[in-house]
């Protein structure tokens, strides 16, 4: 019964919605309405990284020495292996002064107890996020809500940790090296490679004088508590004192005398620094020496494979040569073979040769002045008795041939009748 009343009042609602004018039009215009605002709200909570009520997710807790730039709510991401599994929802103060991140991960990444975390930047605006490292055997699986110890924890460190223990002045003088090394690093990519050579070999050379001086800084420190250990021992002691005095005397005029050592040293320290100099103005010729080497390297680079692809046209003459050479030293060799004894009887007809072509240097040297009088005087004479000349033999006669030596044949005349013809 109640069933078919509520489809009674359906169907005049819908009987009243056709035949009202407009009101299709405006429920219509409604409906659509509502449904992009829904559409639109739920894509501006999901940019907005909003956790739907039925999200599930894996809940645990960190226990960090401090969080800087931690804000909760944000989306700031925690990762495993560089990717993003969840945020951080919550961060508070514990009781012993440390800082705890409560953070939402996606369901199926097992977290066991010996795993560590780092709070990290994301960017250089100090963005952070957590990177878990999640561990594993033999540790054991987490349950939901654990709190990981601060031991298993790092923060990055932040500039102001580093400079709150610098006191006014300190904090003046790093401002200007700061500015500058900014002026002086204006040129750094030409001069700031050799002159960090120059500045390791420095350090590496003052290594030994910053060890006396800090052997010397423990030693006094030694000294000052061990005299303060001596004085609160002797109390009101007067002829303890009073050696006390006199040996103290003595220690300070011995570290006196080591710090005339000290100042000597470091009087000869620009010197040094000078010679460091005039190495590094050394080395930066050498560079500028060596820029034409490696252009000329570089153009020759660039005409050597033309050369090589000539010289394997060259080889691939030289394999065909060989190919068809390859018969005839097939068969020249039973005729080498077949020479071999007259090889051996000519080498000792060459030694016989020997002594006299040893004298035979004199008479070359001195018949060598008169071989190019005696080179014309045989080209004359062959000239003088020879029957030829540039246009062949000497003998020879002249024929001229003309429109007046060729005869003329008169077409109209009688043949003439040969001997013998009737």
């Amino acid at each position: 019964m109640a069933t078919s009343n509520r489809l009674a009042r359906i169907r005049r609602a819908w009987e009243r919605i056709r035949t009202e004018p407009g009101l299709g039009r405006n429920l219509i215009t409604i409906t659509v309405a509502v449904i992009l605002g829904l559409a639109v709200g739920s894509y501006i909570l999901n940019s907005q990284n909003f956790h739907w009520p039925w999200q599930s997710e894996f809940t645990l807790a960190a226990e960090f020495t401090a969080a800087p730039a931690v804000s909760p709510g944000n989306g700031q991401e925690v990762r495993i292996a560089g990717v993003p599994v969840g945020d951080i929802r919550e961060a508070e103060v514990t009781h012993d002064g440390t800082a705890r991140i409560t953070m939402a991960i996606e369901p199926g990444h097992t977290i066991y107890d010996n795993a560590a975390l780092r709070l990290r930047p994301k960017s250089p605006l100090n963005e952070m996020y957590v990177e878990i490292d999640p561990g594993g055997p033999p540790g054991h699986p987490i349950s939901e809500g654990a709190v990981l110890p601060r031991t298993q924890t790092q923060h990055p460190i932040q500039p102001d940790e580093v400079l709150q223990h610098l006191d006014s002045r300190s904090r003046a003088a790093l401002g200007d090296l700061l500015a500058q090394s900014d002026a002086a690093l204006t040129r750094a990519p030409e001069r700031l490679p050799g002159g960090l050579r120059a500045t390791e070999r420095a350090l590496v050379d003052l290594k030994p004088v910053v060890e006396r001086l800090e052997t010397r800084r423990a030693k006094i420190a030694e000294l000052m508590t061990a005299l303060a250990r001596i004085s609160s021992a002797t109390g009101k002691d007067d002829q303890r004192l009073a050696r006390l005095a006199a040996a103290t005397e003595k220690t300070l005029a011995a570290v006196a005398a080591r710090d005339d050592e000290i100042a000597t040293t470091l009087r000869r320290l620009p010197g040094m620094t000078a010679t460091l100099r005039r190495a590094m103005a050394s080395t930066q010729d050498l560079t500028g020496e060596l820029d034409p080497t490696l252009d000329g390297l570089h153009a020759a680079s660039k005409k050597l494979p033309p050369a090589l692809s000539r010289l394997r046209g060259t080889v691939e003459q030289l394999d065909r040569t060989v190919t068809t050479a390859r018969p005839v030293v097939a068969k020249a060799r039973p005729v080498v073979a077949d020479l071999r004894p007259l090889i051996g009887d000519v080498g000792a007809s060459l030694e016989d040769i020997r002594p006299v072509s040893r004298r035979l240097d004199s008479v070359t040297a001195a018949a060598l002045p008169y071989l190019t009088d005696l080179q014309a005087f045989v080209y004359n004479t062959n000239s003088v008795f020879s029957l030829q000349d540039a246009n062949g033999g000497i003998f020879r006669a002249l024929s001229k041939i003309g429109p007046t030596t060729l005869p003329i044949r008169d077409e109209n005349a009688a043949p003439k009748k040969r001997e013998g013809t009737p």
